[in-house]
């Protein structure tokens, strides 16, 4: 079996194992409270340059982005997020059970556009009727995105611009992070991310870790009583420390960016492969989730192969477009092997 099919099948870093086996007998104080989340901390606000940054550590994604979303919003405001967008497809509608509407835009290869983002703010409050409507309060984006494509700093500069004109918070997912602050030719790093957003969480989960993400709260503003109002949505964690010990583990020697490294390798290779095996990438990629759009017939063949992927969208009725995964425990002779099958079938 050949299995590219997400960046989270595997367990954690050996790294992480490690250091949870040498703490397991431990004792330690619960809900995040504890020395090893304290120390994880500490380095997060020194990788992200913001010695004032609050940081909390949540189980994992949705849990994320329903909690951040819903704490950080007045009861009558929305988020403004791309039609692509997780929180717009993918979380069963977790924002909306909290009674906050997903505000849509376009997307342009899964990201949004700094320019219509003004247009949807400027017609709400140019609206007569806008004390009726939901008010964005809100801008959500992924970087990166959910198509693996990367903001610029520019872009990321427009975003917040308009985000502070009209009194919107920007908050970004950073599910896969490691691989977005690691890819070639991008100009983003964690600092840049810090001073921009106001709120980001730093992904565990999908970046080596058994579980987990960390929240970064940037200018002052975590939510008042987030530990409370993180256990009334069922997301607080007993044992804090497991999450605290894996993103010390994941903050000490650069271990974050060179699993990211690692994936980006592996994901340049593939995407090499698909082009040599005369495919058409769906998008361009430079992260560790690579598309592409194949005949039905073919990816009949490489289920009967034994190769696992994703299922992304089907184009048309014959077609559908597939995505292979990186991450930090792809072997390079998984990629070869997968090429193989492909120029193979093709």
């Amino acid at each position: 079996m050949i299995s590219l099919q997400n960046d989270y099948s595997e367990g954690a870093h050996p790294q992480i194992l490690k250091r949870l086996a040498e703490i397991n007998l431990e004792q330690n104080p619960g809900y995040c409270t504890d020395g090893y989340c304290a120390s994880a901390a500490e380095k997060i606000r020194q990788t992200c340059t913001c010695p004032e940054a609050e940081v909390f550590f949540l189980v994992g994604g949705t849990q994320t982005n329903q909690v951040v979303i819903d704490t950080m919003l007045a009861p009558f405001e929305g988020v403004v997020a791309a039609r692509t967008g997780h929180i717009s497809t993918h979380e069963a509608g977790a924002i909306e059970f909290t009674g906050h509407k997903v505000l849509e835009l376009p997307q342009h290869e899964g990201k949004i556009l700094a320019k219509e983002l003004k247009e949807l703010a400027s017609h709400f409050w140019l609206d007569g009727n806008h004390e009726h409507m939901v008010f964005p309060g809100m801008v959500y984006i992924s970087h990166p995105t959910e198509y693996g494509t990367l903001y610029s700093k520019q872009e990321l500069e427009a975003i917040a611009q308009v985000c502070h004109e009209y009194k919107m918070s920007l908050y970004m997912d950073g599910a896969r992070l490691a691989y977005g602050l690691t890819a070639p030719g991008t100009d983003v790093t964690l600092a840049d991310i810090a001073r921009l957003c106001d709120v980001f969480y730093i992904g565990g989960t999908k970046c080596g870790a058994f579980f987990g993400e960390a929240v970064v709260f940037t200018k002052h503003n975590m939510p008042v009583r987030f530990l409370t109002r993180v256990k009334q949505h069922g997301a607080l964690l007993a044992k804090g420390h497991m999450l605290g010990i894996q993103f010390d583990t994941l903050f000490t020697d650069n271990l974050y960016y060179k699993i990211g490294a690692h994936a980006i390798r592996l994901a340049q290779m593939l995407q090499q492969g698909l082009k040599d095996a005369g495919l058409q990438l769906y998008i361009n990629s430079p992260t560790n989730q690579q598309f592409v759009e194949l005949p039905d017939a073919a990816v009949k063949k490489l289920e009967e192969r034994g190769v696992v992927y994703s299922f992304w969208e089907k184009t048309c009725p014959d077609k559908t477009v597939i995505r292979f995964v990186t991450s930090w425990a792809t072997k390079e002779e998984t990629v070869q092997g997968l090429i193989k099958i492909l120029k193979e079938i093709m």
